[in-house]
């Protein structure tokens, strides 16, 4: 019997002596039972009134509610239903805030109106009932009745608007990043770390109507956002803070009113924000027994790989301890990375490992310890404890925690497996965690447990958008840092993350953003466009925004195509090919190989980049800044730089530089570029810095000038060798203008005129050619044949056209010349010829289509990645099932086995195959739900085999095994048990190109399900 979920029983058994704490109202009061009645009381009418500066009382009989504003669009109602009023967190989230704003009061006879100059709030009388308003009169909010309680339990009750639309509740995992409206969302403790739990509630939530709402509490909350809205916690108390959101960034001003209540993101060190490592090394159970020194020769493989790594969290594992500390700390900084460390014994070390080098904190869940206080304590003590004893920042991961954990900590989502489905549902869940105030959540790369080489793979390439993450490996079968799989993963995985190193001072400038703002950089859409009706639904669920400018839309199944992706308002530009779109509009069909994440940015950027680069440390005081510009109109974008490690930039030890990009906002015209001074110093900022610009504008300038007319430069080769120059490639994503400058002083501003050019999309954005690729196209090794390739005319018809593809070293291909002219509106599918090396890999390979033509006046190109499963020879004559090359393989437990049973979660590591007592030295033990694809390329007439359960299962276990060729079911078994008989199979496959050997379970438990194909074996001519 085996189970993917059999590794977390230790995790779980180190939890269980937290339960009985955690099932009272909040761990503050563990220890006080509370009352029992569960009769309802709502608020009478109100019996007095009290003044006292922005401090207002109203009594209604025994019960007490109090008013206190805080600022001109914050205030704080409580109700004590008998008459005191307490506070469980003091001072623990809510910060000290600054001086109350001038109030005022009026009586209206049926209400008391308390009033700043830029919100009203109601106090109606009988019964007491509050409602929002602004200080046009129109409302914001309003209880749909009084607050109501029970012995440990209160209720507000708001009405819900027509269209209104709510978010937060912290990190909600499989949603948050779209509309909580008809929906009820949890804000507690659960470990629930999978699809539907709520890891890292924030008793936080906001409406599109322009308000949020925080209770200051430690209970648990619920929020039934329904009609009408009833929000709850489980005390005998109410506590609530009200934000009121002001003009069109409604939702980031309510954010940022929050924020500035609980407490600010904290800024990260720099390499906090490069990809971590994490696994256990000292008495490792999973891996055998292995010393802390043995992280350095991990570290190495980042080193040899050319891979970024910032730190490694040396001991992640319950019992898991460490060893040859400050040598461990050397080592690692020797490989420019730093040393984290897991608290799961407390921090009680922290001094003394600190000052031997630790500089990341992983607290655990037994960090929530006694209730939600205890969480955010653990946070708060492991930050300041790097801060107390060494000159970094704090730099700490929760798996639980509470509202102010933002300030202290990233939140990170828990232990999960890799699979597809990991991947489709943590995509909203960080996005909607920004919604609350959480500037840096994350998940493992493809989970601690499971996973595959294509799951990592697609896990990795979207989490180099967020601000933070990690590998982590310690429960998995193997190792899973980026290097482990082999190629094509390993350089896929290195080219994305590189780009996430290159776009450091990008997300950098964003992460000091949410020092000010409280916004983190990875957004929802609808933060960015609430006006969009499709930005709150399921349209938009499964992409999110880093930064303003990029849309990131990850593939979420085993398939290189992403359906359905939904682009708002503007011009967006395909980050591989320079394809132009624009919004709104949804894209049903992307074709997205392995090694391409579908990513698009939003024309008018400017993303300053770091070029070239492993590490941070790579930084020299000769480095280049590097700017990708989309020019469209008028835009710019701030950069900020510190010396990304010590807390100097708080004392103001920083700079800023903008960029502004002037662009006609379609069409022909001049760009410019202008980068103003740096303003501000700090340790290492350098003096002078060459720069270089890629400007996607579709269209060759006539000129491009700095202080002079810079050279054009006739060749990549040309640019490369320059000091300073420029070059347009008409071949790169659409036409790329490429300019690099000799060092320019940081201290005067500059500008890169490009004369006689384009906005991005070209002088005639619409005449472009769109080229789409079919799906599911073959090659095989050593074997000429085509690639089919469809041209679809722009508004203009293009003439002149080829086609051509960008293949690896070894193969073979030829230009196809498209005859006549395409026209406008008009698909030409063209076949290009095709030849892989005859030892290249089976596998899926990425190739490129280029596409050259004339359209709108001008030479254009355009461009399309697209994915060629690359064929092993089709069998010939007797050729067992186990011995043949496999073109995809899914297991239900670990990999399917050649030659023996299914074994645990290794590489043959089975049995001898035995069905009713016979022994088969070949075959394929699987375990269900499992799917093996073999290529007979129409070479094999049969198809024979036994099947059955193996008899190491010892009579139980229940499976149906099937034959499909070509998509068509060709023969399925009746359900087999343990118990049953052997099956034979025979299976004519006359003319199939493609079969499929599967195995599904048919009572729900997986339990046993061992399934043999034994002596299967295919008969060939």
């Amino acid at each position: 019997m085996q189970s993917s979920t059999r590794m977390r029983v230790a995790a779980v058994a180190a939890l269980l002596g937290l339960f009985a704490v955690l099932t009272g109202p909040g761990g503050a009061h563990a220890d006080e039972a509370p009352p029992t009645s569960t009769e309802t009381t709502t608020v009478g009418d109100v019996t007095g009134f009290r003044a006292d500066g922005a401090v207002y009382r109203l009594s209604a009989g025994q019960a007490e509610a109090r008013v206190s504003f805080v600022t001109e669009e914050t205030f704080r109602i409580e109700l004590a239903p008998d008459g005191t009023f307490t506070d469980p967190t003091g001072d623990d989230i809510v910060l000290p805030q600054g001086k109350p704003p001038r109030t005022r009061w009026k009586d209206r006879g049926d209400r008391y109106e308390l009033s700043t100059d830029e919100v009203t709030l109601r106090a109606y009388k009988e019964p007491l009932r509050f409602a929002l308003h602004r200080a046009d009169g129109s409302r914001v909010w309003s209880e749909a009745k009084g607050l109501s309680w029970t012995g440990g339990r209160t209720v507000q009750t708001l009405a819900r608007g027509a269209g209104e639309q709510f978010y937060g509740a912290g990190m909600q995992n499989g949603r948050g990043n779209t509309s909580h409206r008809d929906k009820t969302v949890e804000v507690a403790v659960d470990y629930n770390w999978d699809d539907g739990g709520h890891p890292n509630s924030v008793p936080f939530y906001l409406s599109s109507a322009g308000y949020g709402v925080f209770r200051n509490t430690y209970a648990p909350n619920t929020y039934a956002f329904t009609d009408p809205v009833t929000t709850s916690a489980e005390e005998r108390r109410f506590d609530a803070y009200y934000f009121a959101g002001d003009g069109d960034d409604g939702a980031k001003d309510v954010i940022g009113q929050y924020t500035d209540l609980t407490g600010k993101p904290f800024l990260p060190p720099v390499y906090g924000m490069e990809v971590g490592d994490a696994d256990c090394y000292l008495h490792n159970a999973n891996r055998g027994e292995r010393r802390t020194l043995d992280s350095l020769k991990v570290a190495d493989g980042y080193v040899e790989n050319d891979m970024p790594n910032g730190w490694m969290l040396v001991n992640d594992g319950y019992g898991c301890g460490y060893e040859d500390l400050e040598e461990t700390a050397q080592g690692l900084k020797d490989r420019k990375m730093e040393l984290g460390l897991w608290t799961e014994d407390g921090i009680e070390n922290l001094a003394a490992q600190v000052k031997a080098g630790q500089r990341v904190a992983k607290l655990d869940v037994a960090w929530v310890g006694e209730g939600y206080k205890f969480a955010l304590d653990g946070c708060k003590d492991a930050y300041q404890g790097i801060e107390d004893n060494s000159d970094a920042r704090g730099f700490t991961w929760a798996p639980e925690s509470w509202a102010g954990a933002q300030r202290c900590g990233v939140q990170w989502s828990g232990d999960q497996s890799g699979t597809w489905e990991y991947i489709r549902w943590q995509i909203p869940t960080y996005a909607g965690a920004t919604m609350s105030g959480l500037a840096y959540t994350t998940g493992d790369i493809d989970g601690i447990f499971g996973g595959s080489a294509k799951t990592y793979t697609r896990d990795l390439q979207w989490k180099m958008f967020l601000g933070t993450t990690m590998t982590m490996d310690g429960w998995a079968a193997m190792d899973k840092q980026p290097f482990r799989y082999g190629e094509p993963y390993t350089s896929i995985n290195r080219d994305y993350l590189k780009l996430k190193e290159s776009l450091l001072p990008y997300q950098y400038s964003y992460a000091h953003e949410a020092t000010k703002s409280g916004v983190g950089m990875v957004r929802p859409l609808v933060l960015e466009y609430p006006d969009d009706p499709k930005a709150s639904t399921e349209a938009a669920k499964y992409q999110f925004l880093s930064g303003e400018h990029f849309l990131v839309a990850p593939v979420y199944q085993d398939t290189t195509e992403r359906k359905d992706i939904y682009l708002p308002e503007g011009t967006w530009i395909d980050y591989w090919s320079g394809r132009t779109y624009e919004g709104p509009t949804t894209i049903d069909t992307y074709g997205a190989p392995l090694d391409t994440l579908p990513l698009f940015v939003k024309a008018g950027a400017a993303v300053p980049m770091w070029p070239g680069i492993r590490s941070y440390r790579d930084r020299t005081a000769d480095s280049p800044l590097a700017w990708d510009v989309y020019p469209q109109g008028d835009t710019s974008f701030t950069l900020y730089e510190d010396d990304g490690v010590t807390r100097e930039h708080r004392d103001g030890e920083y700079a800023t530089q903008r960029a502004d990009v002037r662009a006609p906002e379609r069409g022909a015209g001049n760009v410019s570029v202008t980068i103003n001074e740096s303003r501000g110093s700090f340790t290492g900022k350098q003096v002078e810095r060459p720069y270089e610009f890629t400007v996607h504008t579709g269209s060759a300038p006539r000129k491009v000038k700095l202080d002079r007319t810079l050279p054009e430069l006739t060749s990549k080769s040309a640019y490369e060798k320059a000091r300073q120059g420029w070059w347009y490639d008409r071949d790169d994503r659409g036409g790329v203008v490429h300019v690099k400058t000799a060092p320019l002083s940081t201290a005067k501003k500059f500008t890169v005129k490009l004369l006689g050019t384009s906005a991005v999309g070209g002088k005639k954005a619409s005449a472009a050619a769109a080229l789409t690729v079919p799906a599911g196209q073959e090659a095989g090794a050593g074997t000429p044949g085509t690639v089919l390739v469809d041209v679809t005319a722009g508004s203009s018809g293009l003439t002149d056209t080829t086609v051509s593809l960008q293949v690896p070293e070894g193969w073979r291909t030829a230009t196809a010349k498209v005859p006549g002219r395409i026209p406008a509106g008009a698909t030409r599918r063209v076949e290009v010829a095709l030849t892989p090396a005859k030892d290249a890999d089976v596998r899926e390979t990425t190739l490129t289509a280029l596409a050259r033509y004339r359209a709108g006046g001008d030479d254009r190109t355009s461009q399309q990645r697209l994915a060629v499963s690359v064929l092993p020879p089709p069998p010939e004559g007797e050729a067992w099932a186990s011995d043949l090359g496999w073109l995809s393989e899914t297991n239900g437990y670990g990999p399917a086995e050649r030659d023996r049973s299914n074994g645990e979660s290794g590489a043959s590591d089975g049995k001898t195959l035995t069905l009713a007592g016979t022994t088969y030295e070949k075959g394929i033990g699987t375990h269900a739900d499992s799917d093996i694809a073999l290529h007979l390329g129409g070479r094999c007439t049969a198809f024979t085999a036994d099947v059955g359960i193996d008899d190491e299962i010892n009579g139980y276990g229940e499976v149906a095994f099937s034959v499909e060729g070509d998509g068509e079911v060709l023969w399925t078994s009746p359900k087999l048990t343990g118990a049953s008989a052997t099956l034979p199979v025979d299976v004519k496959l006359d003319g199939v190109r493609q079969v499929r050997l599967k195995v599904t379970d048919t009572n729900g438990s997986k339990t046993g399900d061992h399934a043999d194909w034994a002596a299967a074996k295919f008969h060939c001519a």
